[in-house]
């Protein structure tokens, strides 16, 4: 079947399964949306806090460097030298000496905008090599993306055709990064995982409250998900491929049997032997102890308790990606405070209390589908998706917005 009948047989509540690993809908996946009219994460401010300082990263499957210019200007480019194509900035972060990216191949060297500064043998020796006459090195340059940011999060954009980037984001996700960056930040951690999966197959789960109390039995076991607790789930207003979900803390303990029915599962009288790594303090303003954005197409801003952390999808094939975690804090916090979000952290992450099952759940995905045509149920709430207040986890509107954003874009130009 071809590319474009595989996503005409797509509805955001029926997804072909064919969408998932298709290399043809990956390498238009490229073209149409990670160079398309989109606002891709590249980093957070605290990972390039001073001028010259850059981090390696990448838009799709492109090469992209993050760099901080003179008085707090941010630029991306193409990590990608004009002479040979090769990449200049080997390491994933670090400061450029002098100011100077220089690629190892040929000493082609690039200041911090991307723009060309010097060339060897540029005028050759003695009058003999050397570049044409006609050779000018100020037309020649890294390939610049447009970058702006909200809160700490730093994006990128390929396309001349994107809005800017709070009209990418809409008001309510905006509203929801910047509850979070209340203060200048400081990264605490890094950690990378590689998944054997599609990305959108990730992309759903962020998005998929649905599996939160089902897939995740800590939460339900100590209580930090219950679907009667008192949550909030928000989609952008103009594509609907964002979204975030928020739980508030119970005001009062509850009983861990309480929810049994509910979730299926039998739930054992369990307590922690440290039960701080549960304990929330208010450092943000507001008595919010989860909260998870996923913002289109590959990053996820979360808070569970106090590890404070986004999540970047890279992807490397149609069934492989890596999932980078970027652990944070800010800058304020006392060394107590930075030790407690450490401690928290142990709840997310590749081996996470509450996160271990995800990788896992995608990849299961991953291997079900291969095989006979087939394609996917997204049907949760679809009857009354306009109710506002259905409450988390029974509900699968946000994985319905990304789908329908996705083959929006997908679809431009085919006359859909």
């Amino acid at each position: 079947m071809s590319t474009i009948r595989t996503l005409e047989h797509s509805t955001p509540s029926s997804i072909d399964y064919r969408v998932y690993d298709d290399p043809e809908i990956f390498a238009l996946e490229q073209e149409r949306i990670f160079r398309g009219p989109v606002w891709s994460f590249l980093g957070l401010s605290s990972e390039v806090p001073e001028e010259n300082c850059y981090k390696s990263t990448f838009v799709g499957e492109t090469p992209v460097v993050l760099v901080g210019g003179k008085d707090g200007a941010l630029h991306a480019w193409v990590n990608r030298c004009v002479h040979k194509g090769a990449k200049v900035c080997r390491n994933a972060r670090g400061r450029a000496e002098g100011g100077a990216f220089v690629c190892v191949y040929h000493q082609w060297a690039y200041d911090a905008t991307g723009a060309l500064r010097s060339v060897p043998y540029r005028r050759g020796m003695v009058g003999k090599g050397g570049m044409p006459a006609s050779f000018d090195i100020k037309a020649h340059r890294m390939m610049p993306l447009r970058v702006d940011k909200v809160g700490d999060m730093i994006f990128a954009t390929f396309s001349d055709e994107a809005p800017d980037l709070r009209s990418f984001l809409g008001p309510a996700m905006c509203r929801a990064i910047e509850r979070i960056f209340v203060r200048p930040t400081k990264v605490i951690g890094r950690v990378a995982q590689r998944i054997e999966a599609n990305w959108k197959l990730y992309a759903e789960n962020s998005r998929d409250s649905y599996h939160g109390g089902l897939l995740h039995l800590f939460y339900t076991t100590f209580g930090l998900w219950r679907p009667a607790q008192d949550s909030k789930a928000e989609i952008d207003e103009v594509y609907g491929f964002h979204n975030s979900f928020q739980i508030r803390k119970p005001q009062q303990a509850e009983d861990p049997q309480k929810h049994k029915e509910e979730t299926a599962r039998p739930l054992d009288a369990m307590t922690l032997l440290d039960p701080t790594l549960l304990e929330l303090r208010q450092d943000i303003g507001d008595d919010i102890s989860l909260s998870i954005q996923s913002i289109f197409p590959s990053v996820v801003l979360q808070q569970i308790g106090q590890a404070l952390a986004v999540r970047h999808m890279i992807v490397r094939e149609p069934g492989a990606m890596d999932l980078v975690w970027t652990y944070f804090g800010f800058q304020d916090d006392e060394e107590d405070m930075t030790r407690h979000r450490l401690r928290a952290i142990n709840m997310v992450g590749p081996a996470g209390y509450v996160s271990v099952e995800d990788g896992e759940a995608v990849e299961i995905c991953t291997d079900g589908i291969k095989g006979p045509d087939g394609h996917s149920l997204i049907l949760m709430d679809i009857e009354k998706a306009e109710n506002p207040t259905v409450p988390m986890g029974l509900d699968e509107n946000a994985v319905r917005g990304f789908w329908k954003g996705y083959l929006k874009l997908m679809r431009a130009g085919e006359g859909q």
